[in-house]
């Protein structure tokens, strides 16, 4: 949560797939014209279209490259596995040596190779800025978005070329007129002065290994393109189809608010073919287990008992029973088997459902409080079991501390010797393993060499999984109290850690920019996802444990699919860090929230956002919806609970919109949203969690 560490200098292996380029592909030669909306393959210093030879020379490349990738980290079996299937034979695959990759990333910095007069670049961008200033007010606000991308690049070609006096006098001038939320970036591309700078700095090596996108109406794409062929703007030409990505719609122009809710990425918005992709988001079928009559529900004897009232079963429960069409295939992922335990654990979730008090507009819920006081050590993270029976608090000193919540103690186990003459074959032999001299109220556990970032539950609360600075992330056995496995596999401090609401799997994410799938039986990683252009410092399972949410420092969330380990959703829109997310309990909802102080909701089947709700004056670090979905809870720093009516932005969601038109999306920011808002005296909130029964707890360190 509060970060303090050193900052890491480390190079990184990027590999990227080639992006299509719709825009300008051929204005730069003059040669031809290219139909509106046509896509082409760019490549730095190239313009026109390629044959299928260079394709498939690109594609070999890109394969040696991925193979001498998988060798330098010895990956044997995936480089066996890939040369198999590719048909690559072994002297085709050569060690990347350090020339070789200095080449490289030369040979990339090259496409800002000019001999333009760089005195002029400023004229360029002043005339592009009074063009777009001109136009009709339909056009302008959506032609604008090219403004701080085309400043990047030309700010970047002119130090390339040791225009190093050119270069500062036009940084000067115009990064003031960029959005706010560019700022910090832009700070970062300011140390980028002399062309010996640009190989080590992260904001341009992800300007180079990507194109920025953007999403423009075709009748403002031609009123663009038409004027630069007017004014002949070479250096603005060859930027726009070296650099920028324009995703071109048909219907009319963007508004502002529709702009703004998707803008603030590093490489501004996502594609809409990102988001194409199919997404199974329903809930997996319940197993049918027998739920047998509490004493309570069980009918009376005689005619003369009066008779208690039938308990109606919670809709969301009866709903679980059924088939969703939206759902993944129950075999689509392996998950574990339920255990005898686990099918009690079902029953008493689905008697404490059948209680649930109904929260909302009228009826907002109670929330009880947890502050930990004496907290010295710094508390960095808070995490809550499912029933809400444990809490675990990460600190500053590398310690972690389980606390019971209930009237129930914290024990441990028997010591051999006693274990031995335990009958094994009692129904109670797990009571019978336990140690009633151990009993305290909460539990210590040592092992990390860094700050603990997060911890994690298991679903049947056996297991703690925690993150550290010191890169490893350790399993920790609720029964014994001690730690079982370390795993290690990044490079970086770790921030985030998530067991699957089906156990067996958890993910993690890190300072290393990429997000993992672990299974607690294997000591490295099930899948490894790369995209995110800086720190991923959320992850967050879907309820069906087929889908991986991360949040990241380059201000966009990734969903990942965990059989394919391909990424089906890019949502662009926040601002600043995302810290926290949060799956409704349907599956069909993604909350999202963080250093911008927004919170998002966003619909997983189209990728659109839905609703933007404010009112934080702080980063938001916790959310939660409640049992049934129809509300959410957030937290943050600035020492407040705010809750939040997602009922009404299902009844005011517009059906009618086409997600393939985003002239169509609109955003929901109604102020009325907000429910309430609860202060804290002076408690940071970093934890909010919804019992079974919708009561609201709420935990953070007390801070004087």
């Amino acid at each position: 949560m509060y970060r303090n560490y050193t900052e890491y200098n480390f190079t990184c292996v990027y590999i990227y797939g080639c992006s299509e380029s719709t825009v300008f592909q051929n204005m730069a030669s003059n040669t031809q014209n290219v139909t509106p909306g046509t896509a082409s393959v760019g490549i730095p210093g190239m313009s026109g279209l390629h044959d299928t030879p260079k394709a498939d020379f690109s594609d070999k490349q890109t394969l040696l490259a991925v193979l001498q990738f998988l060798k330098k980290n010895n990956l044997k079996e995936t480089e066996n596995l890939l040369k198999r299937e590719a048909g690559i034979k072994d002297d085709d695959v050569k060690p990347q040596s350090v020339t070789s990759t200095e080449s490289d990333v030369s040979h990339a910095l090259a496409a800002y190779k000019s001999s333009d007069d760089p005195s002029l670049y400023g004229d360029y961008y002043t005339d592009l800025k009074a063009f777009i200033e001109s136009c009709l007010d339909v056009h302008k606000v959506e032609l604008s978005t090219i403004l701080y991308p085309v400043f990047v690049h030309m700010y970047l070609e002119l130090v390339y070329n040791e225009h190093e006096k050119y270069a500062q006098s036009f940084f000067i001038k115009f990064h003031g007129d960029q959005e706010g939320y560019y700022q910090e970036d832009l700070k970062q591309l300011s140390t980028v002065t002399k062309k010996e700078h640009m190989k080590g700095n992260q904001l341009m090596e992800n300007f180079k290994a990507s194109k920025f996108t953007i999403k423009m109406s075709r009748d403002s794409y031609n009123h663009l393109k038409r004027h630069l062929q007017e004014k002949e703007m070479k250096p603005l030409l060859n930027i726009i189809q070296e650099h920028l990505f324009i995703d071109v719609f048909d219907g009319v122009p963007r508004n502002k608010q529709q702009i703004q809710s998707t803008s603030g990425a590093i490489l501004g918005e996502s594609e809409r073919e990102a988001n194409k992709a199919k997404v199974y988001y329903g809930l997996l079928k319940e197993p049918d287990i027998n739920i047998p009559m509490e004493e309570e529900d069980e009918p009376p004897e005689g005619d003369d008992k009066p008779k208690k009232k039938k308990v109606k079963k919670d809709p969301l429960l009866m709903k679980k029973s059924k088939n969703d069409p939206n759902a993944p295939a129950i075999t689509r992922i392996p998950l574990p088997e339920l255990k005898d335990q686990d099918k009690m654990e079902k029953i008493n979730a689905f008697r404490e459902a059948m209680k649930r008090v109904k929260v909302g507009k009228d009826n907002l819920p109670s929330i009880c409080f947890y502050t930990l006081t004496n907290s010295f050590q710094g508390v960095t993270c808070i995490e809550v079991t499912e029933d809400s029976s444990l809490l675990s608090a990460g600190f500053a000193d590398s310690s972690i501390r389980v606390f019971t919540v209930s009237p129930n103690k914290l024990r441990g186990m028997k010591p051999p010797n006693e274990l031995e003459i335990i009958d094994k074959e009692a129904d109670d032999v797990l009571e019978r393993m336990m140690d009633d001299r151990t009993s305290t109220d909460y539990k210590l556990l040592l092992g990390h060499s860094g700050p603990v970032y997060a911890t994690s539950f298991s679903p049947d609360r056996r297991y703690l999984i925690s993150a550290s600075e010191d890169g490893t992330i350790r399993l920790w056995s609720l029964l014994l109290w001690s730690n079982l496995v370390c795993y290690k596999g990044h490079n970086f401090p770790v921030w985030d850690v998530k067991f699957s609401p089906h156990g067996h799997y958890f993910a993690s994410c890190g300072h290393d920019r990429t997000a993992r799938l672990w299974s607690m039986d294997h000591p490295q990683p099930l899948r490894v996802y790369s995209g995110h252009l800086s720190d991923v410092d959320t992850v967050q399972f879907h309820p069906n444990s087929n889908y991986l949410a991360t949040g990241s420092t380059d201000r966009v969330i990734r969903i990942w699919d965990n059989l394919t380990g391909g990424c089906v959703r890019i949502l662009t829109g926040h601002k600043g860090t995302v810290h926290v997310l949060s799956f409704s309990p349907d599956g069909r909802f993604l909350a999202s929230s963080g250093a911008d102080t927004n919170i998002f909701l966003w619909d997983i089947a189209t990728g659109n956002l839905m609703a933007c709700m404010k009112g934080h004056t702080e980063t938001v670090y916790c959310l939660c919806f409640c049992r049934d979905g129809g509300v959410l809870a957030s937290g943050g720093i600035d020492n407040s609970i705010r809750l939040w009516n997602i009922q009404k932005v299902l009844q005011d969601h517009d059906t009618e919109s086409d997600a393939n038109i985003p002239s169509t999306v609109n955003v929901n920011e109604n102020p009325n949203l907000s429910l309430g808002v609860f202060p804290t005296k002076a408690t940071p909130v970093l934890s909010v969690h919804f019992t079974r029964r919708n009561l609201l707890l709420a935990s953070g360190p007390l801070q004087l």
